[in-house]
């Protein structure tokens, strides 16, 4: 079958790669739709040092099962429409035994630390799928992204009475945005793109900062009495931002950083200290897929607005060029596997 291939950074090709396996609590997917994100274009880059080469990029899923292996509950159907968790976990490692499976030690992501999902069929195990009658495949593909924004807000333990900052509106942080309105917080959006402000503004932030026209702290201060924000999530994974995330938020406010800095970050330490801030990291997602699927399958907000365009399987290569020349201009790419 076929499968598209990084072999160094910034070469893609197309190639032939044996049919998976099925083990006996395996399904097998055929793939529709794969979402790229930004570890994808890091690999591209050859700016992620959780990839080697070649790899098989892509976790972000959409399918259908087309067969399951003999120990699979009957209530997993042949022929249903999928969407699925790209992580593993060992089970034994510190936070395993805690439950956040999510962060597990050694775990291994489609497309990052293993071969993913940018390839006709797939092999999962029958745990790892979830499936809507409802949402179509390019909306299924939409799941994990906005599962991981999700994830961010619970970290951050926002509620009703919270103002959330989030800084950096792709799909991640559209996530946090809508995810931090469900919970009746107000929310403030930052990017550098006004498009994706706007978009912002549709999926429940109360107000917008352009920061190429603004600083974001000082404008999160001003909505904020002169207070700051209760919670910061810092999306983008620049130096910047996350100072910008430590400035911005309230004392005893708290942090929560979702981007992978490339870079050294420099702080100063004492804001730690006189503000009491908890920084929180958020890997990944945990429960969150059913929550957000039932939030995609209630159309509360317009979530096919995130898709900014859809390239076939075979021009998957030019896809990843066009994203590396102009990286503002796109929220989320789908590969069409079947296209």
């Amino acid at each position: 079958m076929k499968a598209i291939r990084l072999t160094e950074p910034g070469h893609i090709v197309m190639t032939e790669v044996p049919e998976p396996e099925l083990g006996p609590e395996d399904v097998l997917v055929e793939v529709r739709y794969v979402g790229l994100c930004g570890t994808d274009l890091s690999s591209y880059r050859g700016a992620s040092t959780l990839v080697s080469y070649p790899r098989v990029p892509g976790h972000e899923v959409s399918g259908r099962i087309i067969a399951r292996g003999a120990r699979v509950p009957e209530r997993v159907e042949v022929g249903a429409p999928v969407t699925l968790s790209p992580y593993t976990s060992c089970g034994l490692c510190p936070p395993c035994r805690e439950g956040r499976t999510n962060t597990c030690q050694f775990n291994q992501t489609l497309g990052v630390q293993r071969d993913g999902a940018l390839t006709e069929r797939l092999a999962v195990p029958y745990y790892k799928v979830f499936t809507s009658r409802v949402l179509s495949p390019q909306e299924l593909a939409l799941v994990e992204p906005l599962s991981v924004g999700y994830h961010a807000t619970n970290r951050g333990r926002v509620s009703e009475a919270d103002t959330v900052l989030v800084l950096g509106c792709g799909t991640i942080g559209m996530g946090a945005v809508v995810a931090a309105a469900r919970k009746g917080a107000t929310v403030i959006a930052a990017d550098v793109d006004e498009a994706k402000l706007e978009t912002a503004r549709r999926f429940g932030a109360q107000h917008t900062i352009q920061t190429v026209l603004e600083d974001a702290p000082a404008r999160a201060r001003a909505l904020t009495g002169g207070e700051g924000t209760n919670v910061c999530i810092e999306a983008v994974g620049l130096p910047e931002t996350y100072r910008q995330a430590v400035d911005a938020v309230c004392y005893g406010g708290r942090v929560v950083c979702i981007g992978y800095a490339k870079k050294n970050v420099e702080f100063d330490t004492a804001e730690f200290v006189r503000k009491e801030l908890d920084i929180l990291g958020s890997r990944n997602a945990l429960g969150e897929f059913p929550a957000v699927i039932r939030m995609l399958e209630r159309r509360e907000r317009p979530f096919a607005e995130l898709i900014t365009a859809v390239y076939p399987f075979a021009r998957a290569a030019e896809a990843f060029a066009d994203w590396d020349a102009a990286p503002g201009k796109f929220a989320k790419i789908l590969i069409d596997v079947q296209g």
